[in-house]
């Protein structure tokens, strides 16, 4: 646990988050930061979003290696990165910071999910959109089990929408959370968060 205070004392006061630690049998010490969420910000349209930087890295690298130094803390190579696009989800801060985002959720036990007043079978993963639940210290993820078009296949413009499933959390009932890697070179946007828009 010093080894966690040291690091997490070392990056907030860079101005970094720091997100997890992880140590390997090989000797690696890898150290995962995100720049700091402030609620209040709003994303501007036109300018784009912030993220961790090279630099940034270094700067941290920098620092931790001399504090580890110090504190004689045995390692063979210090990796000090950004968080990527399946960044993990530990906090609520983290939760509320990510509302709105698709996210993969696997939980402690199984669960069945609600659709249109039925539930389906259980499971322990799900991928769907964040949403904050009205139950204080609880969210919800929504999504719709649509079939995958094949390539070269037409779509009916008047194919039903898939039904739209949700299924209620706490922290407490979650293994691990990430952010969904997707990647689209139009925005981080699903198509089920466009379908909740309209």
């Amino acid at each position: 646990m010093v080894l966690h205070e040291t690091i997490e004392q070392i990056v907030k006061g860079l101005g970094y988050e720091l997100v997890e630690i992880e140590r390997t049998g090989g000797g690696l010490l890898r150290v995962t930061i995100d720049l700091i969420w402030q609620p209040d910000e709003v994303a501007t349209p036109g300018v784009p979003e912030k993220f961790v930087m090279v630099e940034d890295c270094e700067r941290v690298t920098r620092q931790l290696q001399f504090a580890l130094e110090v504190d004689d803390v045995p390692y063979s190579r210090l990796e000090v990165s950004s968080p990527g696009i399946d960044r993990p989800l530990k906090t609520a801060k983290d939760f509320e910071r990510f509302v709105g985002q698709d996210i993969d959720v696997t939980l402690k036990h199984a669960m069945g999910a609600q659709a249109q007043g039925q539930v389906s079978g259980l499971r322990k993963k799900f991928r769907g959109v964040l949403e904050k639940s009205e139950t204080p210290g609880s969210w919800q993820i929504v999504w719709a089990d649509e079939p995958k078009d094949k390539p070269g296949q037409r779509v009916s413009k008047k194919r039903e929408p898939a039904a739209l499933h949700a299924l209620g959390f706490t922290l407490d009932e979650i293994k691990e959370a990430r952010l969904a890697p997707i990647v689209d070179f139009k925005g981080r946007q699903s198509k089920l968060q466009t379908h909740l828009k309209e």
